[in-house]
């Protein structure tokens, strides 16, 4: 399985760019803290309407309510096609109802629109770790580390995939 995501210049991440910069070096609790303010950002649309979306598809998959949260931000999507961070919410209602395909979809558009969303990334190397697709999601793990190293559970996951793809050393 090939997966290939890029995109020209990102305008959002040039605006991020000392908050990645940040995120590279900081401790955990402050990678956290980074994390969050980065994702802030990318849940901005700049429009109050799809702020209501995303608002609400958000709450909906806080409460594991799935099925609604894949319609709002559908419709948030269907109105913002270029708003990689909603598509990446939607993955996460997707992957919620075990809809692996069209989570991978919302994922790869993610991708495409902002190749460092870490969130995306994350998602991505745990479904096709569930697939058995062990290589890619060690590859796309490591990829995740390389933005944010300090990512909790992280290095767990690719020691772990490490161990499963090259074996354990004697």
């Amino acid at each position: 399985m090939v997966l290939v995501f890029s995109a020209p210049g990102h305008a959002q991440e040039e605006d991020l760019s000392d908050l990645f910069e940040a995120l590279r070096q900081a401790e955990p609790e402050a990678a956290r803290v980074i994390e969050g303010r980065i994702l802030d950002e990318w849940a901005k649309t700049g429009s109050p309407s799809l702020d209501l979306l995303m608002r609400r598809g958000n709450e909906a998959l806080e409460a594991r309510d799935s099925a609604q949260a894949i319609e709002h931000l559908t419709a948030l999507i269907d109105h913002a096609p270029d708003l990689a961070h909603a598509y990446s919410l939607r993955a996460n209602a997707y992957f919620l109802e075990s809809m692996y395909g069209p989570a991978i979809d919302d994922l790869r558009a993610t991708l495409i629109r902002n190749p460092q969303h870490f969130e995306a990334l994350t998602g991505l190397a745990a479904i096709l770790e569930e697939l058995g697709f062990l290589e890619e999601a060690l590859e796309i793990s490591r990829r995740v580390a390389d933005i944010t190293p300090s990512r909790e559970g992280l290095a767990a996951a690719i020691d772990r995939l490490e161990s499963a793809v090259e074996g354990t050393s004697l």
